[in-house]
This record gives structure tokens, C-alpha cells and sequence, in this order.
């Protein structure tokens, strides 16, 4: 399990407050429903919010949307935060690093994101500075802060007869990296999952947090699914936001799923007005500004990862796991 840095790095080591342990999933379950969506990393981008409530509204039967994290991140402008705030709020929500050091900023936290060591210093920086510009738009909306402040940091539902745990990060930390396609790419991380399923006792995990997406199958049945972002592209060239659906019944809009159990785990495709938003996105960041810098190519042209990067098998040494 992750612990807390006894030095203080901001934009990699994050408070004490971010851990609460595998153990902390294994209550009772808050939501009891036929089909769970989960839609993280939607980082201020109103059209792909307009395409994730259209698609929901699709949805029928007994059903929940939660927002799990970092909801806010582009949206300096007062009337776009306003807008997304005043919807996520509408639904089940969940804050992620960015909504926690807007509303509780920690003592050398900067943007609370636990980046790892993978991830170069310059891109560290320049996310601590995104988030006091995003701050500085929020701090004149205090009853929103306080809002923010009251959100969960994880939460359970029961689908079917099965339990699953929404979280921000991982199985540890509201900023944990551990449910990342990079660590699920190493025999440890892997291992280090499969075990907090045990501890959680859940059969499906659903994040987002690391802004790339996964969809890995687990020994016994059980499935981690990271949506990546909802609010931006996730696959090279392929300029769309994704949502996780968990759901008793498969949808004929899923890009590829899994099956769990009598699960459906599924990545949904939240196809927003990639010009307008590109607009919106240069009018509050203009170019040499810190999120053009590290954001807008991938705005464009989609990260250097593959829809076959993402959906992974289990790995023959952990089915030989009793």
C-alpha cells in the first residue's frame, strides 16, 4: 500500500487527509441499481458533459451517475465553473484531488494530484499553477466550497448482487496511481489490486484520477475499469471522452467491455463537439498558457495510446492465485 512522502512535494505528495484503505470499501453499499455509470476526469468541459447526460438519459431502469473526481480543472471562467458545478451536483459525486484543494487546500499540497515519479517535474509545476488559477475563480463561490468540501471520497454500490466500489484514485488514496495503466502494467501493482479486492470485497473497481483508461480482468471473476477522462480524448486520434457503465445488461454503444459475473463492465464513448470545445478551451487558455502547454495536443490529436492498450486480460500469475 502507498504511504504518505515524509517530504513535502507539491503535485506529488498529498495530505494524510487523501488515505482511507481498501478496508474503508467494505461497508454498505449506497446505491442499489441495474446499471451504474461512472464518469471521471470531466475537467470543465461542458460538451462533453451535454454528450455524457444525453447518453445517460438513454439509460433506462433502475440507474445512478456518479461524478468521481476532478469534475473542475479547465473551467476558470466563473460562469463555465458555475455551469458544471450546478449540474454534477445534480447527480451523485464524488470529489477527486482538484474539488479537495479547491474547497481544503493542504500545506503544500499544490494540485493534490500524487503525480509519480514518471510523470517529469515541468508537468508537476505547471499543474500546481493550473490549480490556483482554478482557485482563484472558486474562492468568491464559498456555500459551492463548502459543498465540495462535504463530498465522499469513495462510495459503493450494489449492481445486480454485485458490489462495486467507485473511487477517484485507487484502493488506498483519493490521489493514488495504483489503479493506473502504468502500474497495471507491472507484476506488482497488479498484485497489489488483485489483493484490495479481497479487502474491499467487492467483484469491480471503477476510477479515473490517472487520465489514461484501463479495462483489466482480475483472477475469480473480477474487473478494474478506469474510465480515463470524460472530458478529454483518451486514444490517438480519436477525439472523445469516455465513461464507465457497469450495468446487469450490455449497451449497443460500449467501445469494448468486459464481462463480470452478471456484470456488464463497459467504456462508453461521450462524443462531444470536439471544435467547440477546443474554442472554449483557447478563449480561458490561450496558447503558452500552463494547460496549453500540457493539454492541447492531446485536445487535438489524442494521447500517444491505443484501444488495445486499455483492455487487458488476466495475467497467468495471478489466476494461479488461490
Amino acid at each position: 500500500m502507498p504511504v504518505a512522502r515524509s517530504v513535502a512535494r507539491p503535485g506529488r505528495s498529498c495530505p494524510r487527509s487523501y488515505f482511507y484503505g481498501p478496508q474503508a470499501l467494505a461497508g454498505e453499499a449506497c446505491l442499489n441499481v441495474d446499471s451504474l455509470w461512472v464518469a471521471g476526469g470531466l475537467y470543465g468541459n461542458p460538451f462533453a458533459l451535454d454528450a455524457l447526460l444525453e447518453a445517460y438519459d438513454h439509460e433506462g431502469g433502475a440507474k445512478a451517475l456518479v461524478f468521481n473526481g476532478d469534475f473542475h480543472w479547465f473551467d476558470v471562467d466563473p460562469p463555465e465553473f458555475e455551469r458544471i458545478d450546478a449540474a454534477v451536483l445534480g447527480f451523485h459525486a464524488l470529489r477527486g484531488n482538484v474539488e479537495t484543494e479547491l474547497a481544503e487546500p493542504g500545506a503544500d499540497a499544490g494540485c493534490g494530484c500524487g503525480y509519480p515519479d514518471w510523470v517529469d517535474d515541468a508537468t508537476v509545476e505547471r499543474s500546481n499553477r493550473i490549480l490556483e488559477c482554478l482557485r482563484a475563480t472558486a474562492q468568491s463561490r464559498q456555500a459551492g466550497l463548502r459543498r465540495l468540501a462535504a463530498l465522499p471520497m469513495h462510495a459503493v454500490a450494489r449492481i445486480g448482487n454485485e458490489r462495486v466500489a467507485v473511487v477517484h484514485g485507487d484502493y488506498a488514496s483519493l490521489a493514488g496511481w495504483g489503479f493506473s495503466q502504468e502500474a497495471l502494467l507491472t507484476a506488482e501493482g497488479l498484485a497489489a489490486a488483485d489483493k484490495a479486492f479481497d479487502e474491499a470485497q467487492v467483484r469491480v473497481f471503477a476510477s479515473s484520477h490517472s487520465c489514461l483508461p484501463v479495462l483489466q480482468s482480475f483472477a475469480r471473476d473480477r474487473v478494474l475499469i478506469n474510465n480515463g477522462a470524460a472530458g478529454m480524448p483518451n486514444f490517438r486520434g480519436e477525439l472523445f471522452g469516455l465513461a464507465t457503465r457497469i450495468a446487469v445488461s450490455p449497451s449497443a454503444e460500449a467501445l469494448y467491455r468486459l464481462r463480470c459475473g452478471e456484470l456488464f463492465v463497459e467504456a462508453v464513448p461521450l462524443r462531444y463537439d470536439a471544435e467547440a470545445w477546443e474554442r472554449s478551451f483557447l478563449r480561458q487558455w490561450p496558447a503558452g498558457s500552463d494547460a496549453h502547454v500540457s493539454y492541447h495536443r492531446r485536445m487535438t490529436h489524442g494521447p500517444q495510446y491505443s484501444r488495445a492498450e486499455a483492455l487487458r486480460t488476466t495475467p497467468r500469475f495471478l489466476a494461479a492465485r488461490p
